[in-house]
């Protein structure tokens, strides 16, 4: 059985053919029509469609020659553009006679739909459009024409890497050949290439009809693509707002093909996605939530997206737990994701500062904000942190490991009590975070990011900090084998070392072997010597998110810390020889 089996079905006449629509959800909702791609059916957007069906009427059709529907007879000419806005206004018609529809497109669907979306007679029917690796082949046009018009390297550069990765799209202009390949090898093989390459689970999708599908699918390029290319619409401007979301990872579409298109989507929003090509597959979940953000907000008379802050394109409406969020590093770290649109949970085992977070994060930009409170070094309150986390928010997008605390003192002066208090917090806590909720991402299986706090401390030994040293380098290096295990299921692992940064840490940071008395002095001055260094924790917390964009395996941030990486690399005696020195304490 699979999610579609439910659906209602119905058929809707077009053109000479018959178009096989499936729908989910309630009809008096607002309706969202998916349109899947080549060499798709309706059924690759099985996931999505059964996460918005509580939330919407969601509507999936067949288009012509695909899946169920029929293929129109002559091939060569029943594929054009103009006869796939047909069937879109045939559907539309039927499933929403009076309301606009939300259309959301993927690959061939979305450059279908990008005509839909900028024809005159669809104006009124179309109430917003999601757009995902699938350009409109009139900007297409234009792009390629102004870099041929005007040339540099740059552009040419541009136009050379398009080229190769639309490979395929030249093999599929040739006759026979591709109808061959997929009625014969490719089509009992592509399950399989999907599985491998794309990461693409099975279940009801690719469904029995892809042979067929592929084949006839030949001619949505053939029958558009060169004329388009060589003729580009003058006035191909979107009448509906329009969020674009790019997977990173897409083998066949360069993210450059979207420069400029604000000229042609005034009202456009843009989403970015670490991911291949396809996503309705590979991240349901994301793409569900956004898709569900985007058409709310339009019906609610406020398209876009709300969250302005640098990279709001990648982390809006994601799920970020941070901890230790209830000052410094952790604190900025949070209010940067919540800059970004993104929702936060602020752990910290002070509910106070965890709530002030909270607090301070929905006026920043999140669109949601909690408040936990928990000691990471307690397993049982982490396993049950994690269990209400998920069930109540969510699956977490991004973990941020970052609750630690400060020890210093020479070997001999650290007690056991000391060695486990610092372990317990700064390398346990991370473990449990790691363990927990990098569970939860990797049976998820729809990928996303843990960053844990190291220090510049972890390559860099000193006489004064042997057990904090030693609990940071532990941390980076379970980072390093954490990455390496996770990397085959699309989720990184980022070790962030700060040097000298200006926090509270240096006022509560315990120093073993002396009294209270010179406790409380050497706080004092540590704490002085880091205000006149004067590095600020936001400056951290810039470097985490651009960490979590790029996928950086280790960041050391700060100057000295970037110093001690290098030399820790490539000059470590010299290194051995400045740990050597006596701190002025």
């Amino acid at each position: 059985m699979t999610v579609l089996d439910g659906a209602r079905e119905r058929w809707v006449h077009t053109g000479g053919i018959e178009l096989c629509v499936a729908e989910l959800g309630d009809p008096r909702q607002p309706t969202v029509v998916l349109v899947h791609g080549y060499p798709d059916s309706k059924e690759v957007w099985s996931e999505v469609a059964a996460r918005l069906a509580g939330r919407f009427h969601v509507v999936l059709y067949d288009v012509r020659g695909h899946g169920r529907s029929t293929a129109p007879s002559p091939l060569r000419g029943g594929f054009t553009l103009e006869k796939l806005t047909d069937d879109f206004l045939a559907v539309a018609d039927a499933v929403s006679p009076d309301r606009p529809v939300h259309l959301v497109g993927h690959d061939w669907g979305s450059v279908q739909s990008w005509e839909f979306v900028t024809v005159k007679r669809t104006e009124g029917r179309i109430a917003s459009f999601t757009s995902m690796s699938g350009p409109s082949l009139d900007h297409f046009g234009h792009w390629i024409n102004k870099r041929l018009r005007r040339p540099t390297p740059r552009r040419v550069g541009q136009l050379l890497g398009q080229g190769a990765k639309s490979w395929y799209v030249y093999l599929l202009h040739t006759p026979v050949l591709p109808e061959l390949a997929w009625r014969g090898p490719l089509g009992k093989r592509w399950p399989g290439i999907l599985e491998r390459v794309e990461k693409v689970p099975g279940g009801d999708y690719p469904t029995a009809s892809l042979p067929s599908d592929a084949a006839h699918g030949a001619w949505l390029y053939r029958d558009n693509v060169r004329p388009r290319l060589r003729r580009p619409r003058e006035d191909a401007y979107a009448h509906a707002p329009v969020q674009l979301i790019t997977p990173l990872g897409d083998a066949f579409l360069s993210e450059r093909l979207y420069d400029g298109l604000e000229l042609w989507a005034p009202r456009l929003t843009r989403r970015t996605l670490p991911a291949k090509h396809w996503v309705p597959r590979t991240r349901p979940d994301r793409l569900a939530d956004w898709i569900t953000d985007f058409v709310t907000a339009t019906e609610d008379g406020r398209p876009g997206a709300a969250a302005k802050g640098k990279y709001a394109d990648r982390f809006g409406g994601q799920l970020v737990l941070v901890t230790g969020a209830g000052n410094g590093i952790g604190r900025a770290t949070a209010f940067a994701f919540a800059e970004a649109g993104a929702r936060v949970v602020a752990v910290d085992r002070d509910a106070e500062a965890a709530t002030r977070t909270a607090e301070l994060s929905r006026l920043i930009g999140a669109p949601a904000a909690w408040a936990e409170t928990v000691d990471v070094s307690d397993a049982q309150a982490m396993e049950k942190l994690a269990a209400r986390v998920a069930a109540e928010y969510g699956v977490v997008d991004v973990l941020v490991n970052n609750a630690g605390i400060g020890l210093s003192g020479s070997f001999f002066d650290t007690t056991p009590q000391d060695w486990q208090k610092v372990l317990d917090v700064n390398l346990w806590g991370v473990i449990h975070g790691c363990r927990l909720f990098g569970r939860q991402m990797a049976e998820r299986g729809q990928g996303g990011h843990i960053v844990n706090t190291a220090s510049a401390a972890a390559f860099q030994p000193s006489r004064a900090l042997p057990a904090y040293a030693t609990s940071k380098a532990a941390v980076l290096m379970l980072s390093e084998c954490l990455r390496a295990e996770l990397a085959g299921r699309g989720i990184g692992v980022t070790a962030i070392c700060p040097g000298l940064v200006n926090t509270n840490i240096t006022a509560t940071a315990h120093f073993a072997g002396v009294d209270a008395t010179e406790e409380k002095r050497r706080q004092q001055r540590t704490s002085r010597l880091y205000e006149m260094r004067n590095y600020p924790p936001e400056k951290v917390a810039d470097a985490v998110l651009e960490a979590v964009v790029h996928n950086r395996a280790v960041v050391p941030v700060t100057p000295e810390a970037r110093g001690a990486h290098l030399m820790s690399r490539f000059a470590p005696r010299v290194l051995r020889r400045l740990a050597r020195v006596k701190p002025p304490l």
